[in-house]
């Protein structure tokens, strides 16, 4: 990385935007300024300090008070080093906080496309340059309105390029935001507001403040609210009131304007006091429970995220130029820690939607695409449908060309020693050597018929989805099925596993060792062990049991919530997922001689259901507000197809034969029909969980009580959701389907 001089600290002040020769001229001019010295800190007037250079904010709609600084202020060290006089010059990745990385990412690659944001209004298109400057703007202009270091500020958006630059704005200040999307109940939204204590607003759109102004808006205490996209004009103005009311442009102007003051200042010889963030300080805050009980605030650090940001190369070794096509909601863990690293490489980052998604991978032709499970599960039935269509001599060719590739590539695990076992005592010699000459035969004899296919279906395929390097999978469990299909046709597929409360990335398939039913070795830095769901002991390689995880990328804790970080995290740092699975044992030769470390995960100890989409439901608040239903005796919320939920409900017998007498549907005998007991269920179901987070799709109804006699229960009364979903596994299959 290049190292930056002391004239080009400064020009971190100042207001190059959208034309790089003006750009690169001002930077020439100001690398001859002499270094500027420290002044004292000038003293507070009233709450807040206020500096001569520094400009008021303009009068707007909704208020027209006067700006006062807050007393501690707080910046990046490397992204404006020019506000920390007396400091040695930064130098390529010495990165103390996240919003650094900016520095680095416009220095090395200045005029290099970052963003391409073609579906808001304006569409956007800026350079790393252009965007260093924006994040500046914004982080300068949420100062100027009073930002203090370490309050939190609702960031409540989906994916854009601005919110990109909110995100990072805010921590440039040292502030802590507190991220959700648009798409979360009202009700949701304001638990996370009122528990997490902020005390601002940003939020997407006209149209999404609308919707907050009655159920949200009117509650909360907010000293402003920042509006990202969209015209001011169409803010219900009755519910802003007496809130300051700013568009995004009103904070990236004042932004602007306190930059060229603060500069002005200097020139002059004052200098305000700034400190400057620690990567221990607390950078986000993301919530992972639901609406109801108490929810659960990961405090991320920036030493937190930086951890991703260092070690996702090996993973994803992108290059300058490369295109990423971008579609998660950005406050997911996932997509965020992601997001930051993929630009620390110089690559162009194409905003999109699920709606634009199958056009925009054939216009951009993304060398890479971070998601969900569901999204290549949506890509592979598209693809069957197209060949499906085709006629009838095409769909057979295609068909058994696809089904000739599967078993090249089986055969191909076979001797390249990435067949998945559990056993941890090596067969014989003679064993291993028989079966990798039969898959060197098989793979020798298909591979013809496997290249024709690359020519005939593979390369239209190709050709239509782009994705000419990795598709990233996480967030949920990604189909056997799925991973093969496009394993066979070529396209590689990179499973990996973490939560939010590690960042999220603890573990993921390598582009040169991508193990179909794993998610990989873990990443640099971090340690992966599996204890005996019982006793606590550390078992062997091969067995089954709870994992935990130790690292840099382990959250800090939960935010106001000491009793559920002791439960999570031990004295010795380990993080226990709740996940329950399995480390390879190593093998020297063999099927498996490559897949020796990796994690294979197995289904959830905890009762958190992950969907295909990458979101957590919490089914405890399904099952408590189901609970209250006299006709419902127990029941257990369950997610097998990984797309929806499902349920396995104990009916009160009793009360239930007692309703069906009320409403006179009892049949001659005096007896209730199945059929009629599960519509009287799922309409109970329905009705107490109308204001749960999620809604239940199929239910089957089971006739023995889950007890601690028949093991469905622990000594503890609680139910055993794996027991139950292990003895009903044939039942709940049929269900699904």
């Amino acid at each position: 990385m290049l190292a930056a001089s002391s004239g080009q600290m400064v020009a971190g002040l100042c207001l190059p935007r959208r034309s790089p020769s003006p750009l690169l001229k001002l930077n020439r001019r100001r690398r001859r300024l002499p270094r500027i010295p420290a002044a004292q800190p000038l003293l507070p007037r009233g709450p807040g300090l206020r500096t001569t250079a520094t400009p008021p904010r303009p009068r707007c709609a909704a208020t027209d008070s006067a700006v006062q600084h807050p007393v501690r202020r707080k910046c990046s060290p490397l992204l404006e080093s020019a506000l920390l006089p007396g400091t040695r010059e930064p130098t390529g990745r010495d990165w103390k906080a996240v919003p650094d990385i900016w520095r680095t990412a416009a220095e090395k690659f200045a005029d290099l496309i970052a963003v391409t944001d073609p579906y808001h209004e304006p569409p956007t298109e800026w350079t790393y340059t252009q965007l260093e400057q924006e994040i500046l703007d914004f982080s300068q202009g949420l100062r100027a309105i009073g930002v203090a270091p370490d309050e939190k500020i609702a960031l409540y958006a989906d994916n854009s390029c601005r919110w990109l630059f909110a995100d990072q704005g805010i921590m440039a200040t040292g502030a802590i935001n507190v991220v959700r999307g648009t798409r979360s109940s009202d009700e949701e939204l304001f638990q996370i507001y009122t528990h997490s204590e902020s005390i601002a607003l940003v939020v997407d759109s006209p149209q999404f403040f609308n919707r907050l102004a009655e159920s949200f808006i009117s509650r909360i205490n907010t000293k402003f609210i920042v509006l990202l996209w969209g015209d001011k004009s169409c803010i219900d103005c009755q519910a802003v009131k007496d809130i300051p009311l700013y568009g995004y442009k009103d904070i990236t102007k004042l932004g602007q304007e306190s930059r060229k003051a603060l500069f002005l200042s200097y020139q002059q010889g004052q200098q305000d006091v700034f400190e400057t963030i620690s990567p221990e300080d607390v950078a986000t805050l993301i919530y992972t429970s639901g609406t109801s009980g108490t929810p659960k605030g990961v405090m991320l650090t920036h030493r937190n995220l930086l951890h991703q940001i260092n070690n996702l190369w090996e993973i994803v070794p992108a290059e300058p130029g490369d295109r990423f096509l971008s579609m998660l909601p950005p406050w997911h863990a996932y997509e965020r820690a992601c997001e930051y690293f993929i630009f620390t490489y110089g690559i162009q980052q194409v905003y999109t939607t699920v709606k634009y998604l199958k056009e925009d991978l054939q216009r951009y032709q993304p060398h890479y695409i971070i998601s969900v499970p569901l999204v290549y599960e949506t890509l592979y039935s598209s693809i069957h449908r197209q060949i499906s269509s085709s006629s009838a001599a095409r769909k057979i060719i295609a068909l058994s060309l696809i089904k000739i590739s599967l078993i090249y590539m089986e055969a191909k695990r076979i001797y390249e020693g990435t067949v998945l076992s559990k056993n941890p005592v090596q067969l014989p010699f003679i064993i291993h050597l028989v079966k990798w000459l039969c898959a060197r035969f098989v793979a020798t004899f298909l591979w013809p018929l496997h290249n024709l296919a690359k020519i005939l279906v593979y390369k239209k395929i190709h050709s239509a989805i782009g994705i000419s390097k990795a598709g990233i999978s996480g967030g949920g469990s990604l189909p056997m099925h799925v991973d093969k299909f496009f394993e066979a046709i070529g396209i590689k597929i990179q499973n990996g596993y973490g939560l939010t409360e590690t960042s999220p990335v603890v573990a993921a398939r390598r582009p040169f060792c991508n193990v179909l039913g794993t998610v990989g070795h873990p990443v640099k830095h971090t340690e992966i062990k599996v204890f005996d769901i019982e006793t606590g002991d550390v078992l062997p390689d091969g067995s089954k049991g709870v994992v935990k995880i130790k690292g840099p990328q382990v959250m800090k804790g939960y935010y106001k919530n000491p009793s559920a970080t002791n439960q999570a995290l031990d004295q010795e740092g380990w993080f226990s997922t709740g996940d329950i699975g399995w480390i390879v044992p190593h093998h020297a030769v063999g099927p498996s001689h490559k897949c020796g470390g990796m994690l294979v995960l197995e289904g959830r100890a905890k009762d958190t259901i992950v969907l295909s989409t990458g979101e957590n439901v919490e089914p405890a608040e399904i099952e408590e507000a189901a609970s209250r239903s006299n006709l419902i005796n127990q029941i257990v919320v369950i997610g097998q197809d990984q797309r929806r939920l499902g349920a396995i409900i104990v009916p009160s017998n009793d009360e239930v034969l007692a309703e069906a007498k009320r409403k006179s549907i009892l049949d001659e005998n005096g007896e209730l029909a199945k059929d009629k007991v599960m519509n009287m269920l799922y309409d109970e179901l329905r009705t107490w969980t109308a204001h749960c987070s999620f809604r239940v799709g199929p239910i089957m109804i089971v006739d023995e009580p889950f007890t601690i006699d028949n093991g469905m229960m622990t000594p503890t009364m609680k139910i055993r959701r794996d027991k139950v979903t292990a003895k009903y596994q044939r039942e709940i299959d049929a269900l699904f389907k």
